[in-house]
């Protein structure tokens, strides 16, 4: 039996809830991913200020963010055309997001801008305990705890802060992974669901589900119905939003990939990527853009050593389907980091390497990550002149 195990049925004997007893193991973890982008608001906040800008106008209304709050205002309808012919249509964002700060507004007297806020500080601090249990149950306490510091860390990390979607995307995702490893079909389904109504690469998470069902199916797994249910919800929300935009723009099986190209987004198996990395070798850019070069790239062999440690099915097949479609991806180059924000099982092999490191050594990469998060954080959204 597992030291975690082991732990759950000492709380379950002292009458402890098992949702109470798992928080409060996950308590270290969250503390630690807290004060992380606590510290990291605070550096962006300085900076702001200095340069003389709002710091909650930018992590509420910059970019994407301020096309999820006029949906959430006024619906789908937008449509944004450019003299390069460029055609933006607010089909290609997800509806899920906008919803839930449509409902925070109806609740609560915010702006739009706050809700999405408050959504995605909630939603992060749901991924944190998601992503810690995901990793104590497959690898231990401590690897649990670094896996979600990490995370946390991450270079690109101060979108956890802003109002976008991928703080709930991982949240969904997180969660179901954990009731697929704990054989929870139905939650897994229905998280899966969810999170293919919130972004075009959450179909990562139905991918995984059903990969997980398919396999329990094929060991004779008992009360077979449930991995079935589980397998048939997880695509559900993802494929429905798809088809609603296909039949909206005419074409139901093409007009949602119409809407994306729009956008310049689509699939080329990375010929899009390589030549601009090409580019990237002959012409000067904004920094975020070789940053984005570089964090991608070490994302890919996190990605190569993730696999060569032959992890858990569903972990596996999650991540590679967001590695495929993030490096496989034309369009928006300076964006393939935040489009693997939500691959937090790529973490877990640095994760595995700091409990194993010295104290010392462990510390001082730890503190190189934070000081490299919270300063490109700053640059990104004070400086930075690209899309994030």
């Amino acid at each position: 039996m597992t030291a975690t195990a082991r732990a759950g049925r000492a709380d379950g004997r002292a009458g402890v809830p098992p949702w109470a007893a798992a928080l409060r193991r996950a308590a270290p973890a969250l503390g630690l991913f807290a004060a992380a982008r606590l510290t990291g608001l605070l550096v962006l906040a300085a900076v702001a200020h200095g340069r003389g800008l709002s710091p909650r106008a930018r992590l509420a209304t910059a970019w994407d963010a301020d096309w999820y709050v006029r949906i959430a205002a006024h619906g789908y309808g937008r449509t944004l055309f450019w003299p390069d012919g460029a055609v933006q249509s607010d089909l290609a964002f997800f509806p899920f997001y906008p919803g839930l700060i449509r409902t925070v507004t109806s609740v609560l007297p915010v702006t739009g801008g706050t809700a999405g806020l408050l959504v995605s500080w909630t939603a992060a601090a749901a991924a944190a305990c998601g992503i810690y249990l995901v990793g104590e149950r497959l690898y231990g306490r401590p690897v649990g705890t670094l896996l979600v510091l990490l995370w946390g860390l991450l270079p690109h990390s101060v979108v956890l802060t802003m109002a976008y979607t991928e703080p709930v995307m991982t949240a969904l995702a997180a969660w179901s992974l954990w009731a697929v490893l704990t054989r929870r079909w139905l939650w897994a389904g229905s998280l899966a669901l969810l999170a293919g109504l919130s972004r075009p690469n959450a179909v990562a998470v139905a991918a995984a589900v059903m990969a997980a069902a398919g396999c329990a199916l094929w060991r004779g797994e008992r009360r077979a119905w449930r991995p079935w249910a589980g397998a048939l919800l997880a695509p559900l929300g993802w494929c429905g939003y798809v088809l609603w935009v296909g039949v909206r723009a005419g074409d139901p099986f093409g007009g949602y990939f119409a809407v994306q190209a729009g956008w310049t987004s689509r699939f080329d198996f990375g010929a899009g990527s390589l030549a601009f990395v090409k580019r990237l070798v002959l012409v000067p850019y904004d920094l975020g853009f070789p940053m984005a070069a570089l964090i991608t790239g070490v994302m890919a062999l996190l990605f190569v050593l993730f696999v060569l440690d032959r992890p858990s099915l569903p972990l596996a097949v999650y991540s590679a389907v967001l590695v495929l479609i993030a490096v496989g991806g034309a369009g928006f180059f300076e964006s393939k980091p935040r489009f693997l924000l939500p691959a937090f099982p790529l973490l877990i092999p640095p994760a595995l390497a700091l409990t194993k490191a010295r104290p010392r050594a462990a510390v001082a990469v730890t503190v190189a990550l934070a000081g490299l998060s919270f300063g490109y954080g700053a640059y990104l959204l004070t400086l930075a002149t690209m899309a994030l």
